[in-house]
């Protein structure tokens, strides 16, 4: 696999570890820029658009499923990060997203194949 393909996956699924510890903390609010959780949401919305870029230069069958699905994590997160205030309730609703949760399991299944 890809060295810099395989390290933008490790972003984003560090990230989701880091978004359920989050999620269990019962906060009403991130405190606003800059905070951990914003700073780590940012990273991973990076990392789903710089692996969309790295798939669509591979020619597997594949990899438009999981170049969409990162479109759609993303612009998940992306909502997420447009709020005021980041509460572990929001976060919870977005670690359940469907959205994410597909991309997660399509990263799992390419990082144990050969693209």
């Amino acid at each position: 696999m890809n060295e810099l393909l395989q390290a933008k996956i490790d972003v984003f699924e560090s990230g989701y570890e880091s978004l359920l510890a989050y999620a269990a903390q019962g906060r009403d609010s991130d405190g606003g820029a800059g905070s951990e959780v914003r700073t780590m949401l940012t990273e991973m919305t990076e990392a789903a658009g710089d692996i969309v870029h790295l798939l669509e230069q591979n020619e597997a069958e594949y990899t438009w499923v999981v170049a969409d699905d990162a479109k759609k994590a993303r612009a998940a997160i992306s909502l997420v990060l447009a709020q005021d205030e980041i509460s572990s309730e929001l976060v919870d609703n977005l670690n359940v997203s469907i959205h994410v949760r597909a991309l997660l399991t399509d990263l799992f299944l390419v990082s144990e194949t050969h693209l």
